[in-house]
């Protein structure tokens, strides 16, 4: 583990915290411009529970029947009632993304493959990139505004659900997080990811606000049309 994401994990509350983590459970507002072209307008407000040690998220009130369970694995999406009976499955769901355009509408099933994925690193990371198969360097520090921020490559092993396999992420002389930067490879995006409102639950930092602009070679788009916002309204932490 190099000397920043060392630095970055024990801001954030550190390893042996964190490890005694099961589960996080949170309720959010998500909205943008981006699941409006895939089909999906407006807000909702679902909730989560996000599996700590792997890539799992059970959601409910995703859909507009409210005791159906929308279940992100790896390998295996599906939506089944509270009894358990499936009522929709796909295997290998990355693989439905094939040949997908920015215009092209996704199915409920793309869209628990991808919210699931999404919020389990969100919540997982800094943490996640301890984990053998993930390789870092620091990069070049960045300016941002007047602020410096140490710059941290993460590679991602084949077998981890991610938005891309190589991401940047942003930090602050405080070594907590302010941005992601990455390509969302199931649709083609090119994102500048920020963090606001970090919040201390049971020792761990998480950011509660993040909103995702397009990226360009002149830089993010912060006066653009936001592409995907997620609010935290509650959260919680299971041991």
């Amino acid at each position: 583990m190099n000397d920043l994401l060392s630095s970055v994990i024990a801001a954030h509350g550190g390893l042996d915290r964190w490890r005694t983590v099961r589960a996080i459970d949170v309720t959010f507002n998500f909205s943008g411009g981006l699941l409006e072209i895939k089909g999906f307008p407006g807000h909702r407000r679902p909730s989560a529970s996000v599996d700590a040690a792997t890539p799992r998220t059970v959601f409910q009130r995703l859909g507009d029947e409210s005791d159906d369970r929308w279940i992100f694995t790896a390998n295996r999406v599906w939506i089944e009632r509270r009894d358990g009976t499936v009522v929709e499955e796909r295997s290998d769901p990355r693989a439905a993304f094939a040949g997908h355009v920015r215009e092209t509408l996704w199915d409920r099933l793309h869209l628990t493959y991808f919210l699931g994925y999404a919020v389990w690193n969100y919540l997982s990371a800094p943490f996640l990139f301890a984990r053998t198969g993930f390789t870092t360097r620091e990069l070049e520090a960045h300016v941002e505004g007047r602020e410096t921020w140490r710059v941290l490559e993460v590679t991602y092993p084949d077998d981890v659900p991610a938005h891309t396999k190589v991401q940047k992420l942003y930090f602050g002389d405080d070594f907590l997080l302010r941005r992601l930067d990455y390509t969302t490879d199931v649709l083609g995006g090119v994102a500048a990811h920020y963090c606001y409102d970090l919040v201390t639950i049971d020792g761990l930092v998480f950011p509660t606000l993040r909103r995702v602009v397009r990226r360009t070679p002149e830089g993010p788009l912060l006066s653009g049309r936001t592409s995907f916002i997620l609010d935290y309204t509650d959260l919680a932490v299971r041991k």
